[in-house]
């Protein structure tokens, strides 16, 4: 009988064909369809622990030390997720409604040195409300021990937090030195002060779903990722996260049996951007015609909508996608959208998956708010990140690229491998209206048609300034590209950078 080790210990290509994926996706849909739905926050900390593995591998680790009123309150172990080990950490919101005290603590960190040790990711099922009051500071203590882990462990593995009841006080900081956070919707909460220290403290009445809820930290503060709407739907995302990262930095990718793009989306692609910068598009159309057909990850989708991050594959190949979206705000950088775009991007190549990159940027949100928020500094971490990127990047300008927007976005000079831009693109300090109105102020106040002098202008320095053929000319871009060719350029540049992986 084959065992959970040897699962977990067979080859990429085994657990990546299509029989197997085949056989997991069913074994997926039995698992859930058998589980009752009992409510919010009814299942036991252990049985989470179980829907999120595979079926029948969790074995647990210290499980006396759970039992009992006076029990750590928490239960970890380990099994597989799609034939990989994974180890879990899940609170058991029975015991002292989960608190953290002293014992709870050495449990989690005995988990934590497990994956760090193993070079396993970890999951950490959330259901606290802070730290157990009556432990004190060796309660405290307890807490930093997890956190020093959180931080250790973030250099060589992956680490997800799910959030499915409250998250409270001390409890609250691990999940943000995790690498993602998956909320429950009128279930989860991350907070430092709950309601009732805030109404006695500032006077300010607010419910703990308005303090520290998912819409508000999926949408506004970005501590947190993703937003769904059961705790099945928080495990399945999990274990749909995990589908696109290697077990541990340096690990093989799962690579899977490369699909094409869906050949209507390729078709389309030449029509998708609009040839007049101001008229929007959904950058989704453009990925529909560029990565493999089949599942895709976006992380904070709500979050900076202006830039889409996703995980999706091509040629079979995980791959990291950051683009401005031109449907959200015209796509331009600001404060959040440069938060977002530089996490995921260090995150990204830590992990080995290589950046991809598409670019329809006016520039950065200009104005004293943006300043006041320090846009320069979040900017300029984004720069950072692109520079400090050790995965293959590669760059394609879709329409237009303006200013400092067009460098932070992965160009040539942050040390991109191959940059492209399509055909029809600009790349200039700045837009051709503004730099026409700049450049040409006098004669524009003097002209009898100052609106047909403008266009006369702005086409002259569309030629001479902003076409890509220019920057490529220059060395800067490898190539001006058709919208079609974009897919087979891509993939043609992750065989020449990674061969391995095709191998």
């Amino acid at each position: 009988m084959t065992s959970s080790v040897d699962l977990a210990h067979q080859s990429a290509e085994q657990t990546n064909g299509p029989a197997h994926r085949d056989a997991l996706e069913q074994r997926r849909q039995d698992r859930f369809t058998r589980v009752e739905p009992r409510g919010a926050r009814t299942f036991t900390g252990r049985e989470r622990a179980q829907m999120l593995l595979d079926d029948g591998t969790f074995v647990e680790i210290s499980p006396l030390r759970t039992a009992g009123t006076s029990g750590s309150g928490v239960v970890i172990g380990w099994g597989l997720v799609d034939g990989r080990p994974v180890v879990v950490a899940s609170h058991d919101a029975a015991v002292a409604s989960g608190a953290i005290g002293a014992v709870f603590a050495e449990t989690v960190q005995r988990a934590q040195r497990l994956a760090i040790d193993q070079g396993y990711p970890i999951v950490y099922i959330n259901d606290s409300g802070g730290a157990r009051i009556h432990d004190g500071v060796h309660a405290l203590h307890g807490c930093g021990g997890i956190f020093t882990n959180n931080v250790i462990a973030s250099a060589t593995i992956p680490q997800i937090s799910l959030i499915l009841g409250p998250c409270a006080g001390a409890a609250a900081y691990s999940p943000a030195l995790t690498d993602w956070t998956i909320m429950v919707k009128g279930q989860g909460q991350m907070f430092l002060t709950g309601p009732d220290i805030v109404k006695a403290a500032t006077g300010e009445d607010a419910t703990a779903d308005e303090i520290g809820g998912s819409a508000l930290h999926t949408s506004k503060s970005g501590v947190a990722h993703l937003e769904v709407e059961t705790e099945l739907e928080a495990l399945e995302a999990a274990r749909d996260l995990l589908s696109f990262l290697p077990s541990h930095v340096g690990a093989p990718m799962p690579v899977r049996e490369a699909v094409p793009a869906d050949p209507a989306a390729v078709a389309r692609l030449p029509h998708v951007v609009p040839e007049k910068s101001s008229i929007i598009f959904d950058v989704n159309d453009v990925l529909d015609g560029v990565l493999d057909a089949g599942e895709r990850f976006e992380i904070s989708p709500t979050y900076a909508p202006s830039v889409v991050t996703v995980l999706g594959r091509i040629d079979g190949r995980p791959v990291a996608i950051v683009a401005n979206q031109p449907k959200a705000r015209g796509g331009i950088l600001d404060s959040k959208a440069s938060v977002k775009i530089s996490r995921f991007v260090a995150w990204a190549a830590r992990f080995g998956l290589p950046v991809i990159t598409l670019v329809d940027v006016p520039g950065f949100l200009p104005g004293t708010v943006e300043e006041g928020r320090g846009v320069i500094t979040h900017g300029a971490t984004m720069l950072k990140a692109y520079v400090e990127a050790t995965s293959p990047v590669l760059t394609v300008v879709l329409r237009k690229a303006y200013g400092g927007a067009y460098i932070a976005m992965g160009a040539r000079s942050l040390g991109a491998d191959f940059t492209w831009a399509w055909s029809g693109s600009e790349i200039a300090v700045m837009g051709p209206g503004g730099a026409v109105a700049l450049l040409h102020r006098r004669a524009l106040k003097e002209a009898e048609d100052p609106v047909a002098l403008r266009d006369e202008l702005a086409a002259d320095y569309r030629e001479q300034v902003a076409r890509p053929y220019l920057a490529a000319e220059a060395g800067i871009l490898d190539d001006v590209i058709h919208a079609e060719e974009t897919r087979d350029r891509i993939v043609q540049a992750l065989r020449l950078l990674e061969p391995a992986v095709r191998a």
